[in-house]
């Protein structure tokens, strides 16, 4: 009698748990395989986007270290010729040191200049808040609005009557301009984040706004200001525009223009043109996998606030 209870108790308790742990289980699988397909799909996405961005560096490596004579007569993605330097050699002997200085100056110079001033008018906006700085907030924001273009004919004029036309001066000035807004953005999401109690308690403690930028807020928002560097360094190695239109002679032109120097009247010099943007881009690349965690960190952390 015992024994046929404790079956029928057991029997009982198998139904009773029996359907609630199935569509648990299911469930579980269910979610797992969910899981699996969205891994695959961003998987497979990410393997088009690789194929997409790494197409171009890989046709750009092959063609410049392949001769000019051969570049017309056989299909350039395949490397099947003899590979040679003598484009690179061709790419230094016109002048590449000079060009590689003066983008390094101005790109520098454009940087500095642009990252001190935002961190100055970020402070202001989010620690003396009021009107007339939330007004100088919205005024830079416009700038995102602004196309570049359409202000190159007064900044050309303006740049004339400075006396800074064919400078490398000319150069940093609007670059640094134009890199106002995109960092003035991103320090003030990140100084927001900023705890106001840090702040006043220095402030109490009799520390000037100058200290409290220096000693308290620039190492807080160091990811932030690392990843402005970056992207405005970027921003002025690239710069195209602004030494084509507002130089003319070679001993202020930038690596951007150096490509100018091997385009003729009938003929392009293809392979020794992409050793030249080869070359451009080397120190761009060596800089983003130096800092790549900087920049997400930043960005993460600046357009998250």
């Amino acid at each position: 009698m015992t024994a046929t209870t404790g079956t029928a108790t057991v029997r009982e308790s198998t139904r009773r748990t029996g359907p609630a742990d199935g569509p648990v289980s299911s469930g579980r699988r269910s979610l797992q395989v969910a899981m699996r397909s969205r891994r695959a799909v961003a998987l497979l996405f990410a393997l088009v986007w690789l194929v997409i961005v790494g197409a171009p560096v890989y046709y750009m490596l092959v063609v410049s270290a392949e001769p000019a004579s051969s570049f017309l007569t056989a299909d350039p993605w395949l490397p099947t010729r003899g590979f040679t330097g003598a484009n690179y050699v061709a790419v230094f002997h016109s002048g590449f040191g000079r060009y590689l200085a003066n983008s390094l100056i101005v790109a520098i110079g454009a940087t500095a200049l642009s990252v001190v001033v935002s961190l100055f008018c970020s402070y202001a906006i989010v620690v003396r808040a009021s009107r007339v700085t939330g007004f100088v907030f919205r005024t830079f924001l416009v700038g995102f609005a602004v196309p570049i273009q359409a202000l190159m004919i007064p900044l050309y004029v303006e740049i004339l009557q400075l006396h800074l036309y064919d400078t490398l001066i000319g150069l940093i000035l609007p670059m640094a301009a134009f890199s106002l807004p995109i960092t003035v953005l991103v320090l003030v999401n990140f100084l927001r984040d900023v705890p106001r109690s840090l702040i006043d308690a220095m402030s109490i403690d009799g520390a000037g706004p100058f200290r409290i930028l220096w000693r308290l807020v620039a190492p807080i928002t160091r990811p932030a200001i690392v990843t402005v560097v970056i992207f405005d360094f970027i921003a002025a190695w690239n710069n195209f525009l602004f030494p084509l239109i507002l130089t003319q002679s070679p001993t202020s032109a930038t690596l951007p223009l150096s490509v100018f120097n091997f385009e003729g009247n009938h003929f392009s010099n293809v392979p020794v043109i992409m050793a030249s943007v080869a070359l451009s881009t080397a120190p761009l690349l060596l800089l983003y996998l130096v800092a790549r965690r900087q920049i997400a960190a930043g960005l993460a952390a600046g357009f998250g606030a």
